[in-house]
């Protein structure tokens, strides 16, 4: 399998060579990890939200920022393994999630209706244009943003779906940012996506499937004793085919659910001592174990012992694997997102965005953060302007997107 070459470690704008003692990948990692777009993430939930958590001090539900962190541990390991440059990885899953807006995806579901008229918003384009745009680190020769500046292996294994929205709902990249996107993808198969990037995307899962149930456990919302119940059961498997798993049917997920209660470490009961504190910090590591090594092990099965980088390889995942890892997806939503005061408050979130994308065009370019007001002043056209709105609202966490929207005169 191939190394990584000059070509891999290139930057979009030139650069003089840095401290030799550190590579090209272990300096994107820093200015990932530097970046206040990560930084951000620290006050934007993950799926359960501080609130929905009894405050004694012990469980802190993720934020995107430690559901962040998580990831790229477990994406660093299972690369290392698989003989990918172990921070190459880590940097695409500490990036995976920077383009995420307020409230998660339900308002990127509110600002894809918003941007319709500039090409729509969707999460991973965005982390792309954070990356390569809006973040501040390097300028181009007449002086534009060029972002982090991050390598063309880094932002290629950044790309989880390396197209633009012509191929579905689910792309990454904006017809503005298709310069930038070029040139990382010279020389690659057009729609293939890089090893790293296969990495980073499992890992996501992994991490949060597991870790987002912790928090639902802990915060009561699930409880364990009710799934000996196999009515309950087959409607966590209803959610999951419906949500995450629409290519399996109905037995085969309700197998699958009935072999992995049956492990040992199942957690059937969670009351908060110290014992059930242990034993689910024991089930979690295991299931990551598990998720993880059943991938290596199947993946070298496939391509054996060499290094695995690039585009010369897939990882290959048991299909076993992947739905006990839905099933966990879908049994988190089924009792926390699926909630009908959680579909209430998320339907205030949405009207709140639409609110401000108003407030803040009226006002702009005064209404914006002053980085952004050269792009609005610019702007060609109306869709132009709308998109320097788009990125203005997307930047901001939960909290912020409240503050400013009541500083604009909002509603409450």
């Amino acid at each position: 399998m191939r190394a990584y070459d000059h070509s891999d470690q290139a930057r979009w704008v030139p650069e003089p060579a840095g401290n030799p003692e550190r590579s090209a990948f272990e300096r994107d990692r820093a200015r990932v990890l530097h970046s206040a777009a990560l930084r951000r993430l620290a006050a934007k939930t993950q799926v359960v939200g501080p609130g929905d958590v009894p405050d004694h001090g012990r469980h802190i539900p993720r934020t995107r920022l430690t559901h962040s962190l998580e990831c790229a541990q477990i994406g660093r390991e299972m690369g290392k393994a698989l003989g990918c440059d172990p921070d190459l990885v880590e940097t695409a899953c500490l990036a995976h999630d920077l383009g995420h807006p307020p409230f998660g995806h339900n308002g990127e579901t509110a600002l894809n209706e918003l941007a319709a008229r500039c090409g729509g918003f969707e999460g991973n384009a965005q982390s792309l244009r954070l990356l390569t745009r809006l973040e501040a680190k390097v300028l181009t020769a007449d002086g534009r943003s060029a972002g982090l500046n991050l390598t063309r292996a880094t932002l290629d294994s950044a790309l989880k779906y390396p197209w633009t929205s012509a191929h579905g709902a689910k792309y990454g990249v904006y017809p503005d940012d298709m310069p930038v996107f070029a040139w990382v993808r010279q020389g690659v198969p057009a729609g293939s996506v890089s090893f790293e990037a296969q990495v980073m995307d499992w890992s996501d899962d992994v991490a949060y499937s597991v870790h987002d149930l912790e928090d639902a456990l802990h915060s009561g919302h699930v409880l364990p004793a009710t799934l000996r119940d196999p009515g309950e059961r087959r409607e966590v498997c209803e959610r999951t085919l419906k949500w995450y798993a629409d290519d399996s049917g109905m037995t085969e997920l309700e197998e699958t659910f009935a072999r992995l209660i049956e492990e040992p470490l199942w957690p059937w009961r969670f009351e908060g001592s110290m014992s059930d504190l242990v034993a689910l910090k024991s089930f979690t590591s295991a299931l990551i174990g598990r998720f993880c090594l059943s991938a290596q092990a199947a993946t070298r099965a496939a391509y054996g012992a060499g290094a695995l980088t690039r585009h010369g390889a897939e990882l290959v995942v048991p299909r076993t694997t992947r739905l006990e890892c839905a099933l966990l997806k879908g049994l988190t939503a089924h009792y926390v997102m699926a909630r009908d005061e959680h579909s209430a408050n998320q339907a205030r979130q949405r009207e709140l965005i639409a609110e401000l994308a108003s407030m803040i065009m009226l006002g702009a370019p005064a209404t914006l953060e002053p980085a952004l007001r050269p792009a609005f002043a610019e702007a060609g056209d109306d869709a132009a302007r709308l998109r320097v709105v788009v990125d203005q609202i997307a930047s901001l966490t939960d909290g912020s997107a409240v503050s400013l929207h009541r500083g604009l005169g909002g509603r409450r």
